[in-house]
């Protein structure tokens, strides 16, 4: 024991270790290659929307994009909000954003047991 007060952990550490989670079984994962096939756009353009943030890709061990097997689906709705609202790109963040939080929400009054009268418009 030493007279010196435990340092205090910074609170970014606590939440950093609480959002580690770890697979049981090894997790599915698709190459850039792989989501531009089942999504019929081309690679260069899937690395923009990355680069804009409006699918999520991370790399693996040789610097290579991999992506989650909900990729095609979730670069079918960038692709259908552009087309459907003749949105740039770069606005499409705000509105994923906030067709996210409105999920959020939906399901929050769900498990509440409350119901909007009105079904789910997305």
């Amino acid at each position: 024991m030493t007279d010196r007060p435990a340092k205090a952990r910074p609170p970014h550490a606590r939440t950093a270790e609480a959002g580690v989670q770890y697979a049981i079984v090894p997790v599915p994962v698709l190459s850039l290659e792989t989501v531009a096939r089942r999504s019929g756009l081309h690679p260069d353009l899937i690395r923009r929307f990355v680069a804009l943030g409006l699918v999520d890709a991370g790399p693996d061990a040789s610097g290579r994009l991999m992506f989650a097997p909900t990729a095609p689906a979730a670069l079918a709705r960038v692709q259908r909000l552009r087309t459907g609202l003749c949105l740039n790109y770069a606005s499409l963040g705000l509105v994923l954003d906030l067709l996210d939080r409105i999920s959020l929400l939906e399901a929050a009054l769900r498990r509440a047991g409350m119901r909007s009268d009105l079904p789910p418009w997305t």
